[in-house]
């Protein structure tokens, strides 16, 4: 499965080929150890860290750069300690959701409200604008963010039939991070905090009636086994953050920078495509559409799709304009209310305060 995606992605060019002639000067081995995505079998775990990162520095180092490249699973991590993680130099490269990392840095959940990028390539803008900004924040922590990414879109997956968000009211819904709670909670369901890891089982004994995670994850861990309805609308994206120890960082050569920073580059623009990708692919592989499923796993059990109505995509403007943005601003306080008008609001034409 994993071959044919990568395949359908570099011939799309969406992902580089890594074979490159050695682009910094002979020197001493640099050891690097990158603890990076949640699951080692996620695609983009597969077929970006493993090939851009770990395989492509060490090709264009001339083998000088070693990566030891691990996942959160493979080091019995749960995310949320990937800043303190590369602070403490016990790895020199980490990557996490920003709403995970936020507990440390506030400022990182505001990347990615819900409701507030109802396309990727608005939530690319606004991961650019938004990557000094944050930065500033991080340096305090020791820290710096390399790129910005996301997974695919975060959508609602139900046990039982639904036609819009009106639908899901009084559903109880599990969620992450708190401007899906806001968001779900103007819809008028329940909001509920469930591990991943749990959803599955949570679904199939109806503890909760719906879930929203990636299209691909949610196929990946089977939840079309316990769940019939899948929406093709984005609530959010999980943008996630490639981040590196500030200290380790300059002490570094300025060519190995230089390569690391245009390696992390190419990374950054392969899981972007990789995110449009795979959002498509998780709700094709979800419903059934064999041909075109070629980055996740076919679902045994097929399940409908619900298509997004203009009230549905209107209503989850109105919602991040009048819950969400104010419930993020409330939490991470006035300065970030004033941040998001300078940075965000001029991409996303809504502004706090209005």
């Amino acid at each position: 499965m994993f071959r044919t995606a990568l395949a359908a992605l570099l011939g799309a060019g969406l992902i580089t080929s890594v074979g490159m002639a050695q682009t910094i000067p002979p020197g001493p081995r640099i050891a690097i150890t990158a603890v990076t995505q949640p699951l080692p079998t996620q695609p983009q775990y597969i077929l970006v860290d493993q090939r851009l990162i770990r395989d492509g520095l060490r090709e264009r180092s001339g083998g000088r750069i070693e990566v030891t490249l691990a996942s959160h699973a493979e080091r019995n991590l749960g995310g949320a300690e990937i800043v303190r993680l590369v602070r403490a130099g016990q790895a020199e490269i980490g990557a996490g959701t920003l709403s995970t990392l936020s507990g440390d840095v506030p400022i990182l959940d505001g990347v990615d409200l819900s409701g507030l990028a109802p396309d990727i390539a608005l939530a690319r803008r606004i991961a650019d604008a938004m990557t000094p900004v944050a930065n500033r924040d991080l340096e305090r922590f020791g820290t710096r963010i390399l790129a910005m990414y996301p997974f695919p879109a975060q959508v609602v997956f139900c046990r039982a039939p639904f036609t819009s968000l009106a639908d899901l009211r009084g559903r109880r819904m599990r969620t992450f991070g708190n401007s899906l709670v806001d968001f779900f909670n103007a819809v008028g369901a329940q909001p509920t905090s469930i591990g991943f890891p749990e959803v599955y089982s949570a679904l199939e004994r109806g503890v909760v009636d719906c879930a929203i995670t990636g299209t691909g994850s949610g196929v990946s861990a089977r939840w079309p086994e316990v769940a019939t309805h899948i929406s093709d609308m984005p609530v959010s994206w999980a943008v996630a953050a490639y981040i590196v120890n500030v200290a380790w960082w300059n002490r570094l050569e300025p060519p190995v920078r230089a390569l690391i920073e245009q390696t992390f580059k190419e990374v950054a623009d392969a899981q972007w495509a990789l995110g449009a990708a795979a959002t498509r692919d998780g709700i094709d592989c979800a419903i059934g559409n064999r041909e075109a499923c070629r980055i996740h796993t076919m679902a045994t059990r097929p399940m409908t799709e619900v298509k997004a109505t203009e009230a549905d995509r209107a209503e989850t403007r109105r919602i991040f304009e009048q819950v969400v943005l104010p419930g993020w601003v409330r939490r991470c306080g006035a300065r970030c209310g004033e941040i998001y008008n300078q940075t965000v609001a001029p991409l996303s034409g809504v502004r706090f305060g209005g």
